[in-house]
C-alpha cells in the first residue's frame, strides 16, 4: 500500500515514536518565528456561533494583514486533546501562510482552554457544530476558495466536512485528512495495547481536560471521579458513550463517526488522505480498499512518518506540508 516513496527521512529520524513525538514536542514553533513567519503576529481571536447555542473559538490570520491577496482560506482542525497551538498544526499554518493562504486555526469544543464555553462535554460525533463554525469562517471571506485540513481525530472531522458540508453550505475546494482516525475502534485498541508512551500521553491529557471541565462545571464532579478511576480507554469510552452522549452505548457512538472506504470514495466533494504505514496510533489496515480514485483525489501512504510527523530532515521540516501545498496548487489549477 506504500505509494509515496519520495519521503525518505534520514535513518536517525525513522523511528515512528520519535516522528510522533517531534510532531507535538519540538522547537518547530521557534524555528518558524526565527524565519519570520507572521502568521501568529496577525492572528485575530474569534468566538464563533456554531448554532444551537454552541460557541467554538479559533484564530484567523488573514493575508490582508500582510498586504497581499490570499490564494485561499484554510481551516485547520487539531487532533484529540490538541488545540490551535499544537506544534503540528502551528507549523502547517505557518507553511500555508508563508505560501499566501489565510488560515483559521479552529478549536473543537473543550479544547484550547474552552471548557467553560459550553456546558455539554465534547464528543467525537459532534460534526454539526464543526460545520456551523466553518460556515461562519467561510463567510468571513467568500471571495476565496476554502480548504480544510485535519490531523488524527481532526482528520476524521475534516473528512466528514467533505462528506456532509454541502448540505450545510460548507463547500471546500479540497479537504485533507492527515493520519485520520477513520476507524475509531481500532484507534482506541491501538492506544490501549500499543506503546506505553502514547497511552500515557493520551491518558494524561485526557485526565487534565476532565479536571478542567469539572472546574468550569462542578456538576460533572461525580461522573468525572468515576471516569478517572478507569485506566483503559475502551472502558472509559464505553462508559462515556452511555452517560454523556445521545447514543447510549459504545457501538452506536463509534458508528456515528466511523468512515468506510465507500463513504470516502463517494463523497460529494474532493478529499485527500496522507498517512504513514508505521503510525503507532492509526493502523494501516484501516485504509484497506482505498486508492486515489473518484472523490479521493489523493491517497498517499509513506513507509515512515509516525503519527502526524513526516519530519524529513534534522531541520525538522515536514514533508506533509510540502505535499499539502502541492495538492492545493493542483486543486487551484484551471480545469481541476
Amino acid at each position: 500500500m506504500i505509494n509515496a516513496p519520495d519521503f525518505q527521512p534520514p535513518w536517525l529520524l525513522r523511528n515512528p515514536q520519535l516522528q510522533s513525538v517531534l510532531a507535538t514536542k519540538s522547537p518547530r514553533k521557534r524555528q518558524w518565528r526565527r524565519r519570520g513567519c507572521r502568521m501568529e503576529a496577525v492572528a485575530m481571536y474569534h468566538e464563533l456561533d456554531a448554532g444551537n447555542d454552541v460557541r467554538l473559538t479559533g484564530y484567523l490570520s488573514q493575508q490582508a494583514g500582510v498586504e497581499r491577496e490570499a490564494r485561499g482560506l484554510v481551516v485547520l482542525i487539531h487532533g484529540w486533546e490538541g488545540s490551535h497551538d499544537s506544534t503540528y498544526l502551528y507549523s502547517m499554518a505557518c507553511a500555508l501562510f508563508d505560501a499566501g493562504y489565510s488560515v483559521f486555526r479552529l478549536n473543537l469544543r473543550d479544547h484550547g482552554g474552552t471548557h467553560h464555553l459550553n456546558r455539554e462535554v465534547f464528543h467525537s460525533a459532534r460534526i454539526d457544530e464543526v460545520l456551523g463554525a466553518i460556515r461562519v469562517v467561510q463567510a468571513m471571506d467568500q471571495t476565496q476558495p476554502m480548504f480544510v485540513i485535519g490531523f488524527s481525530l481532526g482528520g476524521n472531522f475534516a473528512l466528514r466536512v467533505g462528506l456532509y458540508g454541502s448540505s450545510a453550505g460548507v463547500t471546500p475546494r479540497l479537504t485533507v485528512g492527515i493520519c485520520p482516525s477513520i476507524n475509531p475502534r481500532s484507534t482506541i485498541d491501538a492506544i490501549d495495547h500499543g506503546s506505553r508512551l502514547f497511552r500515557w500521553y493520551f491518558m494524561d491529557k485526557w485526565r487534565k481536560t476532565v479536571e478542567a471541565k469539572v472546574t468550569a462545571w462542578p456538576e460533572y464532579a461525580t461522573a468525572a471521579k468515576n471516569y478517572l478511576r478507569l485506566d483503559n480507554l475502551l472502558d472509559i469510552t464505553a462508559r462515556f458513550a452511555e452517560e454523556q452522549t445521545e447514543y447510549g452505548a459504545l457501538q452506536p457512538y463509534l458508528d456515528a463517526y466511523t468512515l468506510t472506504p465507500e463513504m470516502l470514495l463517494q463523497a460529494p466533494s474532493p478529499l485527500a488522505i496522507i498517512t504513514a504505514a508505521d503510525d503507532p496510533v492509526i493502523p494501516l489496515d484501516d485504509f484497506s480498499g482505498l486508492s486515489a480514485e473518484r472523490a479521493l483525489r489523493h491517497f498517499e501512504v509513506t513507509r515512515h512518518g509516525g503519527h502526524c510527523g513526516f519530519i524529513e530532515n534534522v531541520g525538522l521540516q515536514s514533508w506533509a506540508e510540502t505535499r499539502v501545498l502541492a495538492m492545493f496548487e493542483q486543486a487551484l489549477s484551471p480545469g481541476i
